[in-house]
């Protein structure tokens, strides 16, 4: 039990890092047109990312995301060992990406050190199948989206941009500029309300993991032989949700300011109006994304769309420079999460053998 307390505190440490983490991804923009400061950014999304707790509960009725995140390791090689070394390996690439001011993907760090441990694991297992380790039905979308994410936020964008600029081509730019800073506030609120809800129930889909394992392997209780037994963890262990968008509310709060001006001003430069179709195209995608079940990552969805709006001025608008280097972080997030958690596997392993 003690393992397993342990596990449930870090991996709500790990959503309150998420939160700061990637606050940027909802503030970025509002910050840099100066609809809101930094302060009264932050207390905004973070009110918005707590609130989708109430709509995922309530409104929308089920955790699809948190019950692709338990799956992606086959339960076979899941141990509470692994889940902890995945989760020191997800806090340990978090605090280095957000001290370089790198806006890294939270989501594809927390599955690259669940895989990697559990990997990590199965090498142990004399006889082990290894390429039973990964439920590749549930992980293939997932690194499919590493891509798809940000192309469909960004084409989003693009149309949303061309159809604003199309129907406000008449419109006095003062006016349209004080319409458009009043938006901002819904479309942040859309996006955060998405941030929310897709990444605290990353972090329910682990400690579901570890609560199932403890009560299947070690406590042996019989109700959780149920045919989805993430359901049953949700209903009986339904402050995890609560706790879990709480805290991601109040690592929003804390903020995340180096990420904050890559976001809002060095990709490209953004306007109240392409803020607005930047915020909107993300929060779709994000909704879209909930509704199928697959985590992605609300940092790559918000740069693909705000490279969409930057599109629609000119293609040298854009800082390709600087998107090329956000691209090499996406895409070695999950190997190198997955390789600094098998170390942390065989470390972890030494203190509970």
């Amino acid at each position: 039990m003690t393992l397993l307390i342990i596990i449930i505190i870090l991996a709500l440490i790990f959503d309150f890092i998420n939160g700061f983490h990637d606050a940027a991804n909802s503030i970025a923009t509002i910050v840099a047109t100066k609809v809101l400061t930094p302060f009264q950014a932050v207390l905004w999304a973070a009110f918005f990312n707590f609130l989708a707790y109430f709509i995922s509960m309530y409104v929308v009725g089920e955790f699809k995301i948190g019950n692709t995140i338990a799956k992606t390791v086959s339960e076979d090689f899941i141990t509470l060992e692994v889940i902890l070394a995945g989760l020191v390996a997800a806090i340990t690439w978090n605090l280095l990406t957000w001290k370089l001011g790198i806006p890294s993907s939270s989501s594809h760090t927390l599955i690259g050190g669940f895989m990697g441990a559990a990997m990590a694991h199965a090498f142990t297992i004399p006889g082990a199948d290894l390429n039973t380790v990964i439920n590749y039905t549930k992980v293939i979308p997932i690194i499919l989206f590493i891509f798809a994410a940000p192309l469909i936020g960004m084409v989003v964008a693009y149309f949303i941009t061309i159809l604003i600029l199309n129907i406000c081509r008449n419109a006095n730019p003062s006016r349209a500029d004080k319409w458009f800073r009043k938006l901002q506030l819904v479309s942040s609120a859309m996006f955060s309300l998405g941030h929310g809800a897709n990444d605290a129930q990353k972090v329910m889909g682990i400690i579901g993991a570890a609560v199932i394992f403890y009560h299947t392997k070690i406590d042996l209780d019989p109700n959780y032989l149920v045919e989805d037994p993430f359901k049953y963890f949700v209903q009986h262990w339904y402050w995890v949700p609560l706790a879990s968008f709480m805290m991601i509310g109040l690592g929003t709060m804390s903020g995340g300011w180096k990420i904050v001006k890559t976001m809002g001003s060095k990709i490209t430069k953004v306007t109240s109006l392409e803020g607005v179709a930047a915020e909107t195209a993300g929060a779709i995608t994000l909704y879209a994304s909930e509704h199928l079940g697959i985590p992605v990552s609300t940092t790559h969805t918000i740069t693909g769309s705000i490279i969409g709006v930057g599109i629609t001025k000119r293609v040298s608008a854009v800082r390709w420079g600087v998107t090329i280097s956000l691209l090499w972080a996406w895409v070695l997030t999950i190997p190198v999460s997955a390789v600094i958690a098998m170390i942390m596997y065989y470390v972890v392993s030494l203190f509970t053998k």
